[in-house]
């Protein structure tokens, strides 16, 4: 059942370094006659499964389990850990006749997705401050021979040579952050009405002057966007931190760029109660 042969141990590496979401199961008790010990482990995706807990009825009620805490609510991960029983005879209905608890850990990625598109000067040093911060970043142009070659050293940056626009917008996740700057004022338009028209970004930027946006805001209007739509688009992107104070130079902009995103993205305020219940632990052990 494993993908690729991958071990769960270099899927979970792997996994983490990219920032994609994942459960790792790992088998915490054992009692009477089951197909793995304490301790075996496996790690689940929602397309793929990587090592095994044994095989039978019982492994695939695990996967079904990870998958629901992947899939969560409106399609996105549940963080923490959850503890799961399975009676081999009863709920499992294997012969062997024993019984395991398997505790599953919800890893949900990268707290954040930031859509990038353009790899010019601006956008290279975007991507070099925010390779600190774990952010998954899916970096877009429709050049060829656009990204630079230290791109491939980068954790977690996915570049993609788009074919259009709408192409482009349709394959990003819910819930991204979106920073429109390419090399093409027809382009940025098409993208930013692409953008707008899916309605389900967690923010939109946009590269260039008030009178570009003045522009845009016509034209975008024209084709159908409300104001209320509008609203949403920051430009020029970096003012609301009070901008670069004329510094046009690429790493200033990338700067206040990024200083204005960082509180857009912010985490919500945890729960004073994480992981599992204290009274599941005393129970277990």
């Amino acid at each position: 059942m494993s993908a690729r042969g991958e071990s769960w141990h270099a899927a979970l590496h792997r996994l983490q370094g990219e920032g994609l979401p994942h459960v790792l199961a790992t088998q915490v008790t054992s009692a009477g006659s089951t197909p793995r010990e304490p301790g075996a482990r496996m790690v689940i995706t929602l397309d793929a499964v990587y090592d095994t807990l044994g095989g039978g009825t019982f492994e695939w009620q695990t996967i079904e389990a990870a998958r629901r805490r992947l899939d969560g609510l409106d399609g996105q991960p549940e963080p923490g850990m959850s503890l799961e029983a399975f009676s081999l005879g009863g709920r499992s209905g294997q012969c062997c006749g024993g019984f395991v608890n398997v505790l599953l850990e919800v890893f949900p990625g990268s707290p954040v997705t930031l859509a990038l598109f353009g790899a010019g000067h601006v956008g290279r040093e975007i991507v070099r401050l925010a390779e600190p911060l774990g952010w998954r970043i899916l970096w877009h142009d429709s050049r060829d021979d656009a990204f630079p070659a230290w791109a491939g050293e980068i954790p977690r940056l996915d570049c993609r040579r788009t074919t259009g626009p709408a192409a482009a917008v349709a394959g990003l996740p819910a819930g991204c952050h979106a920073l429109v700057m390419t090399h093409d004022h027809a382009e940025d338009r098409a993208l930013v009405d692409a953008l707008l028209r899916r309605d389900d970004t967690a923010s939109l930027g946009l590269i260039g002057s008030r009178s570009k946006w003045a522009s845009f805001r016509s034209r975008l209007s024209d084709a159908g966007h409300d104001a209320e739509s509008l609203a949403q688009v920051r430009c020029p992107i970096g003012m609301s931190t009070g901008g670069t104070g004329g510094d046009k130079r690429p790493y200033a902009i990338a700067l206040a760029t990024l200083a204005e995103l960082l509180p857009l993205t912010a985490d919500a305020e945890r729960p004073d109660q994480r992981g599992l219940d204290p009274a599941v632990l005393r129970d277990l052990f």
